[in-house]
């Protein structure tokens, strides 16, 4: 009874070498583990700078739009989304015909 209770209680022991060959590919992956990230974290930095690059090349401008709408209808856009530019004739030709 004794013997089989010392045999549960027995350390494995690996050898010296196997040990050493397993800390070694650990390295290597870690190695490459740390490579990757700095890849990445350098590419993501190069990716951020090239979209902001892009997008500092278009010339943003404001326009101004002076509308005289005496009679006529000033608005681009009528209440239904319709988009109304006023009549079809500027005002000096309507009163030419008018007067013909």
């Amino acid at each position: 009874m004794q013997d089989e209770t010392r045999k549960n209680d027995d350390v494995l022991s690996v050898p010296y070498v196997v040990y050493e060959s397993a800390q070694t590919r650990m390295e290597r992956t870690i190695k490459r583990l740390v490579i990757a990230l700095i890849v990445a974290i350098a590419l993501t930095f190069a990716t951020n700078l090239a979209w902001l690059y892009y997008w500092n090349q278009y010339d943003y401008t404001t326009t101004e739009v002076d509308v005289d709408a005496k009679d006529g209808i000033a608005n681009y856009i009528g209440n239904d989304g319709d988009i109304n530019n006023g009549t079809d004739f500027s005002e000096n030709i309507q009163k030419a015909t008018k007067s013909e």
